[in-house]
């Protein structure tokens, strides 16, 4: 009973950071904008964002990271041993490949379906980051972080102990998906989301997920901020 309590609560907090941005977005562009009057409105704006994501971020996981301390019932959600930490790094950095794939796929199957546009919001994160390198950390630390503890411990292991491992991974992988709100590209998310459930299944531990998350992140924010060089540093080897 207190693990789905505590479970409940980092769902609230996460839920709350979403929709905080109604309330404190706007004082942080005008804390922002008094001590750098001389930014343009794009740049505020951008810069504004990416610290508003890095605080909301880091806030909603250190109450999260408190509340599951305090709750030493919350991770055991599994019958029988967990992998080895070895074997779970293993399995996380495996995953990150596995996800690699998986998104390939969803790609090719969404050019089927006509849907070839580039991903919004990945775009648009990128673009935050571009201007303000502290969302970085939030992007490829802090949110992987927070979204396995809310998609793959609340959601998927809520559910896959009253039901089956594929119905709690589908349902989480399509939540996973739709709060991304990129829905062009929602079947790419999914298949991301089911894989890392997949990941935390096997292994029974969330560092699994999480560094098939993180590694995932990584690659893309990297990959995105400087294709540029990346594409030049390749030419030169051709």
């Amino acid at each position: 009973m207190k693990s789905k309590k505590t479970a409940l609560y980092i769902l609230l907090i996460y839920i709350a950071m979403q929709l905080s941005s109604f309330l404190f977005l706007r004082p942080l562009v005008h804390f922002i904008q008094g001590r750098h009057p001389e930014m343009s409105k794009s740049e505020l704006i951008l810069t504004s964002q990416g610290w508003y994501i890095f605080i909301s971020m880091g806030f909603a996981l250190l109450i999260s990271l408190i509340l599951t301390s305090r709750d030493q019932t919350f991770w055991k959600i599994y019958k029988g041993s967990k992998a080895s930490i070895p074997s779970s790094i293993l399995w996380g950095i495996t995953g990150f490949f596995m996800v690699f794939v998986g998104q390939s796929i969803g790609a090719m199957i969404e050019g089927s379906l006509g849907i070839t546009q580039k991903s919004e919001n990945t775009a648009t994160l990128v673009s935050i980051a571009d201007v303000a390198p502290i969302t970085i950390i939030a992007l490829v630390f802090i949110g992987p972080i927070l979204e396995e503890f809310i998609f793959r411990r609340v959601i998927f292991g809520s559910l896959v102990q009253t039901t089956n491992f594929f119905i709690a991974a589908i349902v989480s992988s399509i939540v996973f998906a739709l709060i991304h709100l990129d829905f062009k590209h929602i079947i790419i998310y999914a298949i991301s989301g089911f894989i890392f459930a997949f990941l935390y299944h096997k292994t029974k531990r969330i560092m699994t997920s999480i560094i098939a998350h993180m590694m995932l992140n990584g690659f893309v924010t990297v990959f995105q901020l400087y294709q540029e060089p990346i594409r030049k540093f390749l030419e030169q080897y051709q």
